[in-house]
């Protein structure tokens, strides 16, 4: 069996079970445009040096041309022989010049090659996958103008904490994507970085350019050291670990919406076209898209923890393991763009259920700590103030009531101090309007986020 990677220092043919056991033109081939744009950028580099005629360099650009429009278009024929992506390109090439097509890999190995491609894949699909996390803001925010008068309860530990606009609660899930889209960017900036020429681990002694290279595929610079830029894998490890705190925000949110549609919450109305129903209870409403989102994010997960593994024992620079990078770094982008795109239809679809949110709004002592606040203001340590409210919301507790339906003599029984206007920051709209702190869910500041959120994203498009 022919294979690409065998000289003539070989006696005799590989084994057919070996081909097959080490091909990966069956997951690699979707790196075909990014392996072509790196292959013209190196042989024009070839012609400026004098390694190539203007001719050679020309009828090579022309075929790549050529082949690339024939994967796009589903009608070039790969073979596993032939390994990988590289030499699939390569062998259709020589296939077609001949001797000319042989020239190309001077100067280059399939080790910097396959770091290149890597590079430009992720650094297109970080532009991508920025773009669907801001069409997710975007959502978020539509999301908060359309709820900007509900009031909800926000939990710690599961249990009633303090209530918040439903727009604040939009809003958080603005800044935890920004957050993402920032590691995003700053990864991109790592991974934005040309190892091509640097061959397969030294370098090589023929006069390649590699600045010229790195310009025409618009890398911001070069690695330096030969034996890292073929080897090392220490971008795609970032780029999935981007990708999986992604996922895991994704799956916070879906964990919310699940539990927030449950008859027992019924807080919020997931739009029907994105949940399913039961083969067996005619009634059943299930979320199980969201349910998808918070189970794939394992898979997100799993699939950093295996490149770890997959680098952490090997030697320094090009090893073959690292052909095993790619079904795991594929995996994960893709199951996180999918999970994006249908996060962005649910947020666009859902509705909370104000009625029934504030049915029972007042459950749960949501205004507590902005009584125990009012006590600061009055002059009351922190420390006494706390248990002070403690107190009040054990008698309210007692007699089933809430702290505004306390009577003031109540109150004052166990502070003196408190007088009529205590009454102007209990209950959870007044709790609301109590609120002061940057950030906060005061209705000023969250109608300034909004404003500062669209303008920002509508300016981005």
């Amino acid at each position: 069996m022919f294979s690409p990677s065998r000289s003539g220092t070989f006696d005799g043919n590989v084994d057919d079970r070996v081909g097959k056991f080490t091909e990966s033109i069956g997951f690699d081939q979707r790196l075909y445009e990014h392996d072509i744009a790196g292959s013209i950028a190196h042989a024009n580099m070839l012609a400026k040096q004098g390694l190539l005629t203007p001719v050679e360099a020309g009828q090579i650009t022309t075929t790549l041309a050529t082949i690339r429009a024939e994967i796009h278009a589903g009608e070039f024929q790969f073979r596993s022989q032939l390994e990988d992506i590289h030499m699939n390109i390569e062998q259709a090439l020589i296939d077609r010049l001949g001797d000319v097509g042989r020239k190309l890999h001077t100067g280059r190995s399939r080790n910097d090659q396959a770091s290149t491609d890597l590079r430009l894949w992720i650094r297109a699909q970080i532009d991508l996958l920025d773009i669907q996390l801001a069409s997710l803001q975007m959502a978020f925010v539509d999301f908060a103008e359309r709820e900007s008068t509900t009031v909800i309860p926000a939990y710690t530990h599961l249990q009633r904490a303090q209530p918040v606009l439903a727009a604040h609660y939009a809003l958080a899930f603005c800044e935890k994507f920004d957050r993402d889209r920032e590691r995003l960017l700053d990864c991109r900036r790592r991974v934005n970085r040309c190892g091509l020429g640097t061959a397969a681990v030294a370098g090589t002694s023929l006069p390649i350019d590699r600045v010229c290279v790195a310009k025409e595929l618009i890398f911001v610079s070069l690695a330096l050291n030969s034996i890292y830029a073929s080897g090392d894998r220490d971008f795609v490890l970032e780029y999935v670990f981007c990708l999986s705190v992604i996922a895991i925000h994704l799956s916070n949110w879906a964990e919310d919406w699940i539990i927030w549609s449950t008859t027992e919450f019924n807080f919020i109305s997931l739009p029907h076209e994105f949940c399913t129903g039961s083969s067996i209870m005619p009634q059943k409403i299930n979320p199980d898209v969201l349910e998808l989102i918070r189970g794939k994010t394992s898979r997100v997960i799993g699939n950093l923890q295996t490149l770890l593994v997959l680098v952490k024992g090997l030697p320094t620079a090009y090893n073959r393991d690292l052909q095993e990078d790619k079904p795991a770094l594929f995996d994960a982008h893709d199951t996180v763009c999918s999970c994006l795109e249908m996060a962005i239809a649910m947020v666009q679809g859902a509705r909370f259920n104000s009625d029934s949110i504030s049915n029972n709004i007042e459950q749960g002592f949501l205004d507590a700590t902005t009584m125990m606040e009012y006590l600061i203001k009055q002059g009351m340590p922190q420390r006494n103030a706390h248990y002070l409210i403690g107190q009040l919301v054990r008698l309210a507790m007692n007699e089933n009531s809430t702290l505004a339906e306390l009577s003031l003599s109540q109150l004052q029984a166990l502070a003196p101090q408190i007088d009529e206007s205590v009454y102007g920051v209990l209950g959870v709209k007044n709790a609301i309007s109590a609120f002061q702190s940057v950030g906060s869910t005061a209705t000023d500041q969250v109608a300034e986020q909004v404003r500062r959120w669209k303008q920002r994203l509508n300016t981005e498009n």
